[in-house]
């Protein structure tokens, strides 16, 4: 049976090899998958969290940033939140294709590298608080 400690490691150790994805999709033009992969980096990271601040090991089987990190101790600021409302569309809009269609268009390189900087700065901050 795994200790706490190893149910936090494997979400970290998961959201890192997701990074990876994240980049090589977006080095390919592949900006909806990277976005549609930067959203599980966060979730994973954010359930590490859930799994450190409950007495369970096992987080909800549930995508919504927002829903996931108000059960965790997280002092989320209003900038945050509302960015993790944003980045729950791509969780839908990933998995399927009228979305990716609908709003293929509106994520340049520029648009989701804006983004994808944003989720590298909550991905540090969320590593760090996980210290």
């Amino acid at each position: 049976m795994m200790t706490k400690e190893e149910h936090i490691q494997y979400w970290i150790t998961s959201a890192k090899n997701d990074w990876k994805v994240v980049i090589s999709l977006y080095k390919i033009k592949k900006y909806i998958y990277s976005l549609f992969f930067a959203h599980l980096v966060l979730e994973k990271l954010i359930k590490a969290h859930w799994v450190k601040d409950n007495e369970s090991n096992y987080p909800q089987r549930l995508h919504n940033l927002v829903t996931l990190i108000e059960q965790t101790k997280l002092n989320v600021s209003s900038e945050q939140k509302e960015f993790f409302v944003k980045m729950n569309t791509f969780q839908l809009e990933g998995r399927y294709p009228d979305y990716q269609l609908k709003i293929y268009k509106l994520y340049s390189k520029k648009n989701t590298a804006k983004i994808l900087k944003n989720v590298k700065e909550i991905k540090k901050w969320l590593l760090n608080n996980l210290q």
